[in-house]
Formats: C-alpha cells, structure tokens, sequence
C-alpha cells in the first residue's frame, strides 16, 4: 500500500511538471509558474525537486524585477537546483542570467565561468561570458568614477566649510574638518581648490565666530594657501586685510598670536622671492609686492606700542620684525628696511623696553616682551653698516630718554631708567654711552634709596645691567655696594632683596675667574651663592624672581668654589632645569652661563710660560687659576650635572623661540654640550636624553664658533652611536653637513679626526647615507687626509674612505686616470700600523671586487705592487691576511689572463699552497678558506693541476 502511495505522488508530480513545461512551451508563463509551484509543494524526491526549481525560474527569467529575484532564489543554495548537482548547467547560467538582471554583475561572471569551464565549446556561454566580462570592466570603471566625483577636491573642501559653520554639528566632526582642511591647504592643488571654491570668504566667516578654534583653523589653512605661491598670497592679502590679520594676532590667546605670526611669515617669504615658480602672463600681476610689504612693516610697528595688542600678539610683532627686518647676511648692501623701522618705530620699540608691569597703564606684556624687544634693538643696531647710521640710533635712543626724565614725575623717570636697562640687555654700547652721561648713574644710585619699592626694584636693575664692564663696576662698588647692601638687610620685599643680591654677585664676580682678583673677602661669594640656592629651590617664589637667583648663579660661578658648591646640591640643579624647561625663556641666557661656567667651556687664552715670566719680571697683573679649575674637578661637574639631568633641560632650551635664543645662547649651549661629550662613556647617556636631536640644530644656525663647537659634539657622539638611536628618522642625513663642515683645513686636528671617525661610522650604516657623504663634496676632503702624516688622523681618514668604496660615483674616482688615488691605497697597504693596513686592504678587495678594471690598475701604479700583496698575504695578522687573499682572488677572477698567470708564476702560488693545505683552525678560518678559493680558481684558469698519487 506504502509502495502504491508513494507511486502515484510521484505520478501526481511528473503531471505536475509535464503540464507546466506544456504551458511554458506555449507561452503561458502564470500557468506554467502555477503548475511548477503545486508540484514543488508535493514533490519530496530531491533530484526531481532541484529540476522543478530550475523551471520554474526560467518562468521567472521571462517576468519583471521581482521575478528575477524569485529566478535567483530557484536557482542557488539552499534551493536544491545547484545544492543538488554543483554542475547543472542549466541551474548555473539561470542563476547568472538572474544575477545580471539584478545587477550583480560580478556574481553573475562567475557562474557563466564555471558553465564555460564544463562547456568550453558552448558558444552561448562564451558570448556570456565576453559580455560580462566588458559590462563588469565598464561597470568598475564608471564606479571608480563615481567615487572620485564623491571624494573629488571640490566636494571635500564644500562638505568641510558646511561641517564646520554648522554650529549644531558634534565637536568631534568640527575638529576633524579644521584638520583636514590645514591639510589640504598645504597641498599646492588643494590650496588652489580652496580659494578657487569662495575659500577665503569662508574663511573669513569662520573667524568672525570668534571662537578660538575655528579661528586657529582659519589661520592656518591661510598660512597653508600663501606659502610658495606670491600670487595667492598678494591676493589674500588684500581679501582678508592686513589691519584684520592684526587685528587676529592681537587677541589675547598664545596659539593664535602664534598661528597669525606664522602667517604673515608665509606671507613675506612669498612676497620676498622665496617663491620660484613661474607665471607666464600673470608675472605682471604678482611682480611688486613693495608696497604690501611696507604696509605690513608698519603694521606691526604700530602694534608694538599698541594698548589694544595682548602681550602675546606684542611679542609675535617683535619676532616678526626681528626675523625679517635685519640683513640674513652682512653681504647684501640694502638694509633700507632697517632704517626704515628705525625712523618710524625705534621709539615705539624703546617704549615697550622701558614698561614697568607694577604700574599703572602699562602695555600688556609676558614675561618674555622686554627681553624680545631688547634682542630686537641688537639686531637693529648690529645690522647698521656706518657711523652716521650708528650715530642716528644714538640720538634717537638719547633724545627718548631725556624726553622721559622728569623730576616732577618719577613714574616717567623710571621709565627711562627701565629703557636703559633694555638697550643695556641689547646694544650695549648705547646703553652703556647713556649711562655715562652726566647725572645718570648718581639717579640710578638715587633711586635705590626711594620709598616706593618699585623704584628700588627698577634702579638695582639697571645697576646690574649697567656694571659689565669693569670701569662701570668700579664705579658701583665704590659707590653702590653699601648701598645694594642696606638695600638687601632692610627691605622686606623678596623681589627687591634677590635683585639686590644679585648686584652683589655681580660685582663680586667682576674679576672672573682669576683667582687673583676677587672682589670680596674669602668666603662672602660663597655665602651670596648659598643664599641664591635657597631662593631657586623655593617654589612658593614666583618664576620670576627665581629667575634672579640663576642670574646671580651665572656671576658667581665664576669662583670655583661655588661651583663646586653648586654642582653638589642636586635638588637646586634640578630647580633650574625645571626653571629652563618653563614657559619663561628669559632664563636660558643666565641658565647656559651658569652652565658654561660649571664646565669651564668659556674661551681660554693660551698661556705661554716665556710671556709669564715676562709679565711678573715687569710688574703686570698675571691672572691665576682657582686650583677646582683643573681637569679633575672639571670631569667630576660634568658627571654631577649629567647625574641632574641637564641633557634633557638643554634639549628643551635649544627648542626656544629664536628671537630669545640668541646666536650668543646657542654658542654657550653648544660649548656646553662639546664639554658634556668628551668623556666616551657619557655620550650614552646624552643620546637617551635626546642631546644628538638637539645638537643639530645648533650645529647648523649660529655663530661660526657656536656651529663648530656643536659640530664637533655632534662628531664625538655620531663615532660611537648606532645612528638610527642617536638621531632617528630623517634628521640622521641633517648630521652629515655639519661633521664636513669640520673637514676643512682650518679645522684642528682633533675636530678633524672625530669628525673623520663620525662619518666612517655613518658610512657603514647605509647607502644613502654614504650617496649623502659624496653629495656633501667630502671625498676630496677624506682622500687629503689619507696623505696626512699624522697617524691617527690618516687612520680615520683611509677608515672612512674603505666604508665609501661600494659607493658607484667612489669607484669612478678610482678608475680616472691621471690621479695617484690608487697608488695611495696599495702604499698603505705597506705601512707597519696593522689598522692602517687593514683599512686600506679592505678598500681594495672591496674596489677590486666591483671594478675589474682597477686589478689590472693596481699593478700599474707602482713596482712595489706584488711585493706588498705577499706582505699582506703573508701577515700575521689574520684579518690583514684575509683582506689580501681577497684581493689575490679577485685579481684572479678579473678577465686579465695574464695578469692571473703572472700572480700564479710568482710566490704567491708557493704562499696560497702553504696557507690552503693548513689544517681548520677557527682562528685563521678565513685566510684559509680564501687562500682555497684562490686555488681552485687557479685550477679553473687552467694554471695548475691538482695533485694525483701515481697508479
């Protein structure tokens, strides 16, 4: 009965299926869907099943989008049609015919593959297959398309202007659209997009939000569209304004007086030539830039002495004009622009100078203001080329302070007293000329015995200023000591009382470091030091008035037994480098003084005994060294302050704004840093505490005595640091130029040497570091000192040179003809020093090794050639050995033939058998396997015949 049943539902379904293929084949596609689903729903037979699913979706194929969807869903896995038989064809290209109606073009060539792959000959297939295949490139094509016109320059930068003028938007999207857009401003196309797409107008709006970020982002995305473009940045200039852009740097917040400042940096380096691109038919358009440059130029003079400016903006206008204004380089003859802010803001600049903070309707300032303005005066009167010129700053500086000085009013009266403490801090000759005139130091010594304590705070300033020079001091001491003491004892004003103290140190270290003319009694310097050592390590004391107790530091220190003192109590020299580290740079000069001191890196004259004596026979002063002074006690300073940390407090120094960085400071912190580094074992220590960062820069900027002393640290620590820690990323190719730099003749021989040594350390660290070393022009250089007759340095020199040789503009030296760069080599290769031999050994067997054109050259250069080649191979020493065995074989391996039979026809061969027959020895491994290698070449030339034992 089971059987019977079974029997007619399998009828029942053949029916089923027969009549719906009968409709499909006339036509009616609803009858035949309907006759295929009755029987898919009674059908349990699963190969039966799989054909009706198959049917019923080519019924689906001939209907509408939705019906595709069905045909696809008949056709795939779980559905039986391919879950069935994996290769029904029929099943496969349904389902692909499916899948390119619903646009699944990639699914869909992948089906018509596998019907292609079963059928290779069915022509349907293949057609299928080519179609898809160009509709699938095409349809990649106009997506990649698509998506560049989604993410295209134009749309980005509409999409970040909308993000961030839509205050509703969330922070988080805002601060990642400023960004973006800083990026792309920085790009060449993106800056172009920006201010093609209404960017400035933009721009502007976000800045008139007021809101401190959208106005950073605002600046710097304009910083980003005016550098190396002069026809945008003229542009800009006259969309947003210079008087808005000053209007921007003047507001009360550090970060944006710092972004606009770079601004208009951009700006000028643009308008100023640096720029080189060419216009065609726009030149015209962007050629003077004069008059913007002007207008600039006196905009930030009228800032400086403006009320409306904050102390942030106040100094962003100094720096601005202290980097731009004076000559970069003494050679150029135009230093109009420095007469020019002479005549229209020398007393604006004078103005800020003499500010006293403690009184009322002051400028706003920082800490740093008077000390910014004082290096720009510097660098004004430093960049005057004539008298007349000098003479004119004189007068103006001299007519200011006597338009100031009245005795009715004393509030302008230490104001000019103030401006002279400023030029003191600057062009101290003018400050100084001021000083001497008449009844200007009897006021300043007047002023100290006033009841306002900020007259005495003004006056005991401009007395330590004023006592720099010797004449000065004595005048103090005679005068002011007792003073400056009575000051000290009885005031109650801490501020008052540490300047005070520091007039004291100051003139009590008026003789430096002879010992012979101290100015105060034995152990008064020492009782002045104590006390400044106290102040430092008082942190309720403000910053400021700390600062006084390092100055004072900086005038004692010259005795050496406060510095010995100093360096002793670790918790005040971790006070000043926390001090050096902080916001206030007007610390650093008294800091790197302080530090040039404890280290006796200051300039010494040589002292010749003959000239000694001399000077005692005719009664002159002879200086005398403090006995702390020598070596020992020096070496001992050194590894306390490295103990403190000074490292790292220096490296921070040197990352200071360069307008309160002087060349002067840079010169004392990399004599610093030369006295840090002599002793090997420290050099590790300054590298982990980031001293090889900071010496490159002070290698590169500075004075010429600053450049080479941080050179020569820089040398000191590239001879025996692995390069990648010592200066990482990119800056390890900024060290190069520097350790060149101390190649040159006028060098002295210990800074030619480290720096040889340097550099052969760098030339064994990579490829492009060694391409570096030649683009820097030091092969000339290294290959003088080759011929140097000092034995070290022609060491270090034949050192770097062999760590050169695999570099392919190297060994073109070596193949020119007419130079003895050859001969050089295979000489040392005679000399009795064993690293001199092995250095220049090595440099041959690798130059012959890559050049087979220079085996056949070293036999020409010199008769002595052969004899030195046995010498080598006959050495001792096995790495001396090793190298000429290396070198016999690639003279071997050249394609000179009767150079090979000459080398086999004379001792060599006896040398190469003696030392190939020798048993392993792991000591000597490499001589022997070379001297092997050699033999079996000769073997492969056919000079020699390997041994046989008779039959």
């Amino acid at each position: 009965a089971g059987e019977k049943k079974k029997e007619d539902k399998d009828k029942e379904n053949r029916r089923g299926s027969n009549e719906g293929n009968k409709f499909f084949q006339a036509g009616d596609i609803d009858k035949a869907i309907e006759c295929y689903t009755k029987a898919i729903k009674v059908c349990k037979d699963k190969k039966v099943l799989a054909v009706i699913h198959r049917n019923r979706s080519a019924c689906y194929l001939k209907k509408s989008d939705i019906n595709f969807k069905q045909a696809h869903y008949d056709s795939s896995p779980p559905f039986l049609a391919i879950d069935v038989d994996a290769k029904d064809i029929k099943a496969l290209y349904r389902r692909c015919q499916a899948l390119e109606k619903l646009g699944k073009l990639d699914m869909a060539f992948k089906d018509v593959q596998r019907c292609a792959t079963l059928e290779p000959k069915n022509k349907t297939f293949l057609e299928t297959l080519r179609r898809l295949g160009h509709s699938l490139i095409y349809d990649i094509k106009s997506a990649l398309l698509n998506l560049k016109t989604t993410f295209s320059t134009d749309s980005r930068v509409q999409n970040m202007f909308d993000i961030l003028l839509d205050e509703e938007m969330e922070k988080d999207k805002r601060e990642k659209a400023a960004n973006n857009l800083i990026v792309l401003s920085r790009e060449d196309a993106g800056a172009e997009r920006i201010f093609q797409n209404n960017g400035v107008p933009l721009l502007l709006n976000m800045i008139e939000t007021g809101k401190p970020e959208m106005i950073l982002a605002a600046v710097r995305t304009l910083s980003g569209m005016c550098t190396g473009h002069k026809a945008r940045a003229m542009a800009i200039i006259h969309m947003v304004g210079i008087d808005k852009m000053c209007s921007i740097m003047a507001i009360d917040n550090e970060e944006i007086a710092l972004a606009t400042c770079n601004l208009f940096q951009c700006i000028n380096d643009s308008l100023t030539g640096g720029d080189t691109r060419e216009y065609g038919k726009e030149e015209a358009l962007v050629l003077d830039a004069a008059k913007d440059l002007k207008t600039i130029l006196l905009s930030l003079l009228e800032m400086v002495a403006s009320k409306k400016v904050s102390g942030h903006g106040r100094d962003q206008a100094l720096n601005l004009l202290t980097k731009n204004v004076p000559r970069k380089d003494k050679k150029e003859k135009d230093n109009t622009r420095t007469l020019f802010t002479i005549d229209h803001g020398l007393k604006k600049i004078l103005k800020v100078c003499g500010q006293v903070p403690e009184l009322p309707d002051q400028l706003p300032l920082t800490e740093n203001t008077q000390l910014i303005a004082s290096v720009l005066l510097n660098k004004l009167y430093d960049d005057l080329k004539c008298d007349p010129e000098r003479n004119n700053f004189r007068d103006i500086c001299d007519e200011y302070i006597k338009s100031k000085i009245d005795p009715n009013n004393m509030d302008k009266t230490i104001h000019a007293v103030n401006t002279i403490s400023g030029l003191l801090q600057g062009p101290f000759d003018v400050g100084n000329a001021l000083v001497g005139h008449q009844g200007i130091m009897e006021m300043m010594v007047a002023l100290c015995g006033s009841e306002r304590e900020v007259d005495q705070m003004v006056a005991v300033e401009a007395l330590i200023h004023a006592s720099s020079k010797m004449s000065r001091a004595s005048f103090i001491i005679t005068n002011g000591v007792s003073l400056l003491k009575d000051i000290y004892k009885k005031t109650k004003n801490e501020r008052i009382k540490i300047r005070s103290l520091v007039g004291l140190c100051k003139l009590g270290s008026a003789g430096g470091d002879d010992y012979s003319m101290r100015q105060f009694a034995e152990g008064s310097t020492e009782k002045l030091a104590k006390q400044c050592r106290k102040w430092l390590c008082n942190p309720q004391i403000d910053t400021k008035t700390r600062k006084w107790a390092i100055e004072g530091l900086a005038y004692l220190t010259n005795d050496a037994d406060v510095k010995d003192d100093f360096v002793e109590d670790e918790a005040a020299l971790k006070a000043m480098f926390e001090l050096a580290k902080s916001k206030d740079k007007t610390i650093l000069y008294s800091v790197a003084c302080t530090l040039v001191n404890c280290t006796n890196c200051y300039e010494k004259k040589e002292i010749i005994p003959e000239l000694v004596q001399l000077a005692k026979f005719s009664k002159q002063h002879v200086p005398e060294q403090h006995p702390k002074d020598k070596k020992d006690f020096i070496k001992m300073r050194v590894k306390r302050l490295l103990k403190a940390g000074v490292t790292s407090a220096l490296a921070v120094m040197v990352k200071a704004d360069n307008a309160i960085l002087t060349d002067q400071t840079k010169e004392m912190l990399s004599r610093v840093f030369l006295a840090l580094s002599e002793d090997p074992k420290d050099r590790g220590t300054i590298v982990a505490q980031g001293g090889g960062k900071a010496l490159i820069p002070l290698a590169l900027e500075g004075t010429d005595a600053g450049k080479v002393k941080a050179s020569h640290a820089l040398a000191k620590i590239a001879a025996i640091s692995n390069p990648e820690i010592a200066f990482p990323g990119e800056r390890v190719y900024e060290v190069v130029r520097p350790l060149v730099s101390l190649l040159h003749t006028d060098r002295d021989g210990m800074q030619n040497f480290e720096a040889l040594k340097g550099l052969t350390n760098l030339a064994g660290f990579s490829e492009k570091l060694r391409v570096k070393i030649v683009k820097e022009k030091a092969l000339p250089e290294i290959e003088n000192y080759m011929f140097e007759e000092h034995d070290q340095i022609r060491q270090a020199a034949t050192e770097c040179m062999c760590n050169l040789v695999t570099c392919k503009e190297v060994q073109d030296r070596y193949l020119e003809d007419g130079n003895d760069k050859m001969k050089l080599l295979v000489l040392l290769c005679g000399e009795d020093d064993d690293n001199l031999q092995i250095a220049a050994a090595g440099a041959l067997a690798m130059l012959t090794a890559a050049q087979k054109k220079l085996c056949t050259k070293l036999t020409l250069v010199t008769t002595q050639w052969l004899e030195i080649l046995q010498r080598l191979c006959l050495h001792v020493n096995p790495r001396i050995q090793h190298r000429g065995l290396v070198i016999i074989y690639n003279m071997l391996n050249s394609d000179d033939n009767e150079l090979a039979k000459k080398l086999i026809e004379s001792e060599i061969l006896e040398i190469l058998s003696v030392i190939g027959k020798a048993e392993d020895n792991p000591k000597r491994q490499e001589p022997i396997d070379a001297a092997r290698a050699c033999l079996v070449r000769a073997m492969d030339l056919g000079l020699i015949k390997p041994f046989t034992s008779p039959s």
